[in-house]
């Protein structure tokens, strides 16, 4: 199979169930988490993807999967490098400002309203060592204007149109997800997971890894 490159959403890491994967710690994050958050936007996170797959597999295609904020980047990835994307698996990314709610609330708030609210979040306390909150407001902010963009839509359709894009969400947390009925439509598949919210890798990782290794057979 051809290598998998994890996407991980506002609130990281991405728990990788294959030796063949490659998952960047995005600018602001893990290893990165003394970035300037005034340096964090799509852009550069797209093209600090970038570097990282091209330091890993100088040539050749890989499979993409994004979630949540991270569905926005690798959405952007697989619009700007459709030669080095052989299929890009959307978990719960976000397609509109509708969907972006968690980022758009975030987006306002101080550093220290968003550790307080995040910390009340059993599903996602644990994961707050991972990065500071200057950057998960500066991320939010950067999910914001660019789903809020006019021209974020046609290039998603553009990305649909020449690769296979596969969605999958949470049994609990698809209703929240606000897919286009263009996307439904035209993806290569739709699955939800059953027993599994947004948060799908640390619900149901076993099902998540079973589902990919379908997906990318």
């Amino acid at each position: 199979m051809l290598p998998v490159i994890f996407i991980h959403g506002l609130i990281g890491s991405f728990r990788i169930p294959s030796t063949l994967s490659l998952c960047p710690d995005l600018l602001g994050y893990g290893a990165e988490a003394q970035a300037d958050p005034g340096e964090i936007t799509i852009d550069a996170q797209v093209e600090y993807v970038r570097a990282a797959i091209d330091g890993a597999m100088p040539a050749g295609r890989a499979h993409l999967v994004g979630h949540s904020a991270g569905g926005v980047i690798a959405a952007v990835y697989a619009h700007r490098y459709p030669e080095r994307v052989a299929s890009f698996v959307d978990v719960e990314g976000n397609f509109t400002l509708v969907d972006a709610f968690w980022s758009a609330q975030l987006a306002t708030k101080s550093p220290a309203e968003i550790e307080e609210i995040l910390r009340a979040e059993p599903a996602i306390a644990h994961a707050l060592d991972y990065q500071p909150a200057t950057t998960v407001r500066a991320m939010a902010r950067a999910v914001v204007e660019f789903t809020g963009d006019p021209g974020y839509e046609p290039m998603l359709r553009e990305v649909f149109a020449r690769t296979p894009v596969h969605l999958v969400a949470g049994a609990r947390s698809r209703a929240g997800w606000d897919v286009p009925d263009w996307a439904l439509n035209v993806a290569a598949s739709h699955t939800e997971i059953p027993d599994a919210g947004h948060m799908v890798l640390d619900d149901a990782p076993e099902a998540f890894g079973e589902l990919l290794a379908r997906l990318l057979d």
